[in-house]
Parts: structure tokens; C-alpha cells; sequence
């Protein structure tokens, strides 16, 4: 299959699974009742369609970031989530709901992004001190940052009295979501768009420092523009509906061994299949238990574990 086939593919996929989130959920809701009844079409616009919008949103832009960070640290088993990024937006919230507890959600985001982008940085610079010949490396250290940073914020919000708040950021879900509490995602989706535009410096820099200096690349402002990039995202999803693990891992990985790895051409379905995985687990969450739900962390937690061993199993694509 093309390249082209494959969005299409995606396209409709996406436009059935947004059709039945719209839905689905404890109160019934039919396209009847949007005709004759005010309160069912207050609904969806004030529930339902933001929902349905965060979802999206969430996985195309999470998948977007891994790709980018893959490309960045030059190593396949890296996500944002389980590499200290996700952590580190979550230590932000935490500075803030102990010393600015009445801060607006706006403080929060970009403090939160400041303590991701610090995280990323900590992580890229142990990184580099780690041989290249042993990849595995890289996410295995990553897992050990992330849960050290994840295990002070519990620490801390243990003794702040705070272990049940902090825990709704750490496991994401988005029960929550309703028309005021998602906008600030929008910027997620203008990031990861802008984002587009510098795929082909991204790749550039997955060639490593020397190959892209001498391509002529500014490599260190790259790099930051990628971290900054990943960091807002993370932030912004950790702030709004809490961390979902393994989008940034496997969808950029499954794009990978289904059309190769130009960056620029497969970060639309890259995107599309980060949004189809994530609302597609949203659903599944809503549906195992009605009328209660299961967070949407917990089931793509979950499918990506499977995925990701898949992915692993797997022979070279090219042997």
C-alpha cells in the first residue's frame, strides 16, 4: 500500500471513530435528539465535541513529538512520556499547586513546559554519554530518569497532602474535558504543525552532530527548537487531560515499517494514526465499563505494551 492509500485509509477511520465518540458516553445521544431537543445538542457541543477534539488532538501531537524526539536522541525506543519529559511537566504542576495554588491554567502550562524542557535537556545530555553501539541503553536510562523524577513529585506531593491530586496528572483521561478546559490544547496542535515545516532539519539532525554541522545546520538551534517543541506538547497534555504513555513510542515506529522513514511525508500519517490509536482507546474506555470508565492512560497503557512488543518481535524491515 501507498503512502497516500494509507491517509486515506486513516481519514476514514478517524471520521467514523469521531462520528461514534460523539455518541457515546452515559447520557444517550442520538442525531434524533439534536433535532427536537436543545439540551442534547447543549451536550455535544459543550462535552462531547471537546472530548472528541482533545483526543485528537492529544494523539496526533503526542505522536508528533516522538517521532521528533526519536529523531533528535537518534534511537527508536524514546517517547516523551517514559523518558523524564512527561515526569518533568508534572513537577511544574506540582511547584505551582503548592506555592501558586490559586495560579490561572496559563501559569501552569508554561511553567510546566519550562520544568519538560529542563527534564529533556537532562535527558539528552545523559544521552550523549552513552556508547552508541548499545541503543537499548537509551530507553532502559530513560525509564530510570523518568521514574527517579516521577518518584520525587509522588514524594512530594505525598507530603503535601497532594498524592491523590498529582496521581489525576500522571494517569491521563479525559472524562474531565469539557468546553473551557481543552482550548489551551489548540497550541499543542499549532506546535506540532509548525513542526512540519522543519521536518526535514529534524532528520538532519537524526544524522548526528557531525554529518548535520557539515550539511550546514545549526545544530544546536535545531536541537532546542525540537526540545521546546516536544516540551510544549507534553506540557500541554499533562496540564489538560494527564499523561498518556506510549503514543510518541509505537506510532511512530508502525508508520515506520509501513512506509520508511522520510519524516516530512510520513508525519501526516504519523499523525493520523497517533489520533486513531489514542480516540479509539478513549472509546474502548468508555464502552468496557458503562457506565463508568476506564482512563484512557490506562488502556493505551496497555494496547502500546502489546504494540510494543510486536514491534520488537519483529524482523528487520528491510533484512
Amino acid at each position: 500500500m501507498t503512502l497516500k492509500i494509507y491517509i486515506w485509509a486513516g481519514l476514514f477511520g478517524l471520521a467514523l471513530l469521531s462520528f461514534l465518540s460523539l455518541f457515546i458516553g452515559v447520557i444517550e445521544l442520538s442525531l434524533a435528539d439534536l433535532w427536537h431537543d436543545p439540551a442534547a445538542f447543549e451536550l455535544l457541543v459543550i462535552s462531547r465535541f471537546p472530548r472528541t477534539a482533545a483526543a485528537l488532538i492529544c494523539g496526533s501531537s503526542l505522536a508528533i513529538a516522538g517521532a521528533i524526539m526519536q529523531m533528535l536522541v537518534r534511537n527508536r525506543f524514546v517517547d516523551p512520556m517514559t523518558t523524564g519529559t512527561g515526569p518533568g511537566a508534572g513537577l511544574g504542576i506540582l511547584i505551582v499547586t503548592i506555592f501558586f495554588p490559586a495560579a490561572p491554567l496559563i501559569v501552569k502550562m508554561v511553567l510546566a513546559s519550562l520544568t519538560a524542557l529542563g527534564a529533556s535537556l537532562g535527558f539528552l545530555a545523559i544521552v550523549q554519554r552513552l556508547p552508541p553501539t548499545q541503543p537499548l541503553l537509551v530507553p532502559l536510562v530513560g525509564l530510570v530518569y523518568g521514574g527517579i523524577i516521577g518518584a520525587g513529585v509522588t514524594f512530594v506531593a505525598y507530603q503535601a497532602d497532594l498524592i491523590q491530586y498529582i496521581s489525576v496528572w500522571m494517569n491521563g483521561e479525559f472524562s474531565g474535558v469539557i468546553q473551557g478546559r481543552y482550548e489551551l490544547l489548540w497550541i499543542a496542535a499549532a506546535v506540532a504543525l509548525v513542526t512540519y515545516f522543519a521536518a526535514d532539519q529534524f532528520a538532519i539532525v537524526g544524522l548526528g552532530r557531525t554529518a548535520s554541522i557539515n550539511l550546514g545546520l545549526n545544530y544546536t538551534q535545531v536541537m532546542l527548537i525540537g526540545l521546546v517543541a516536544i516540551s510544549i506538547v507534553a506540557a500541554l497534555t499533562v496540564t489538560t487531560v494527564g499523561m498518556i504513555p506510549f503514543v510518541g513510542l509505537v506510532v511512530p515506529n508502525i508508520v515506520s515499517r509501513l512506509v520508511g522513514d522520510h519524516l516530512r511525508n510520513t508525519l501526516p500519517l504519523i499523525a493520523l494514526l497517533g489520533a486513531l490509536l489514542t480516540l479509539a482507546s478513549d472509546i474502548v474506555g468508555r464502552v468496557l465499563r458503562h457506565p463508568f470508565e476506564i482512563p484512557v492512560g490506562t488502556v493505551f497503557g496497555v494496547i502500546g505494551t502489546l504494540l510494543f512488543l510486536w514491534l520488537l518481535s519483529q524482523k528487520p524491515r528491510h533484512e
